[in-house]
């Protein structure tokens, strides 16, 4: 054997040697991404849902439907923006999906209990996520009569009980909650206050109309995964509206579409037209006062608003510093506070008048 085919021969094995190295490195890599495809993770995704214009139709139905009051037609639109969730605790995305959400600025990241707290089921959040939809649109109803002058009665109601809670067996859904330790009730804040105070583990007297009949209660507060005392109950407000106004929404929970289901129901009983022909995305709580309030998941609705075709979104105040540096381009946010600020904002956008003086979340 010459020196150049002992030379080859060495080269030859170290090649191969390489090329087995390399094999061997692929397939771990493999065997490595596959794994991390299929393990699950302690994490959720929030991203840009579905969204529905308050003044349109679904499925043939309209939104929003007056019944005994003259209703009035508009060429723009007011969406309602919804989070789609990927995921669900018994089956939540792999490592890959979590990674590509992270890197994609419309989606979001969120740990499981963030959005289905341990004390409770998946069938708990979803029903309670209805309940407050149904909450939401009476109080949209409220605050847009109260707007145009209405006068709208109220009684304060409970719209679920939550299983192995300290009022299940003891309290049902549509009683009508009178007071808590003879205090009489005016509103659904004056409760939380009540039970959120409380500091030692006692009971509380909570009187409620059933069926015309007045019960009393004893009920000892237990405190949530956040150390809150809660009675576990849900309420909302039932009201003696003097307009008959359905909404329907389909299968969207949650009370984050309130303030724009206000500003279509005053949209649809004022002649004109309120939009002036404008795309308008929007989200927000509403108390039958006005005050709109935060919500979550609000970047996500931004870009949910501007692939849409939004070209302005109306954003509740206490939002403000999520939203801040997330506005997609091309997306005017205009912050709001009370129905009334909304209300101006749309009648000064649609006339394009005096731009400069609506607030924004950076000034």
């Amino acid at each position: 054997m010459t020196f150049f085919q002992k030379r080859w021969g060495k080269t030859s094995a170290a090649i191969k040697a390489k090329r087995g190295v390399g094999f061997f490195a692929a397939l771990t890599f493999l065997v490595g991404a596959l794994t991390l495809a299929l393990l699950p993770t302690p994490y959720l995704i929030e991203r840009p849902g579905p969204t529905f214009d308050v003044l349109g139709e679904i499925s043939g139905e309209p939104v929003i439907k007056i019944n005994n009051q003259p209703s009035y037609e508009s060429e723009g639109r007011l969406d309602v923006l919804t989070v789609s969730v990927v995921g669900r605790p018994e089956r939540t995305p792999n490592w890959v999906e979590i990674v590509l959400a992270w890197l994609d600025s419309s989606q979001k990241v969120v740990p499981v209990e963030a959005l289905y707290p341990p004390d409770r089921t998946s069938e708990e959040v979803r029903a309670e996520s209805s309940a407050m939809m149904e909450v939401s649109q009476q109080d949209a109803v409220a605050a847009a009569l109260g707007y145009l002058g209405y006068d709208s009665p109220r009684e304060i109601y409970i719209a679920e009980v939550t299983a192995d809670s300290p009022s299940s067996g003891k309290l049902v859904a549509a009683d009508f909650v009178i007071s808590v330790n003879d205090q009489r009730l005016t509103s659904v804040e004056q409760l939380r206050e009540i039970i959120g105070a409380w500091d030692e583990i006692s009971e509380v007297f909570v009187t409620v109309n059933r069926s015309g009949e007045l019960l009393t209660e004893q009920i000892t507060p237990r405190k949530d995964a956040e150390g809150n005392f809660r009675l576990g109950i849900l309420v909302g407000y039932k009201y003696d509206f003097p307009v008959d106004i359905e909404l329907q929404l389909g299968e969207v929970g949650g009370p984050s579409g309130g303030m724009m289901f206000a500003l279509g129901i005053i949209d649809r009983l004022t002649p004109g037209d309120l939009t002036g022909g404008l795309h308008v995305g929007g989200t927000g709580t509403i108390q039958q006062s006005g005050i709109v309030g935060p919500i979550g998941g609000v970047v996500q609705k931004l870009y949910g608003a501007k692939a849409a075709g939004a070209t302005v979104f109306l954003a509740p105040a206490g939002n403000c510093r999520e939203i801040a540096g997330n506005e997609p381009s091309g997306l005017r946010v205009v912050k709001i506070e009370q129905l009334r600020d909304a209300v101006s904002a749309l009648e000064k956008l649609s006339k394009n008048q005096d731009l400069a003086s609506l607030p924004s979340c950076t000034n």
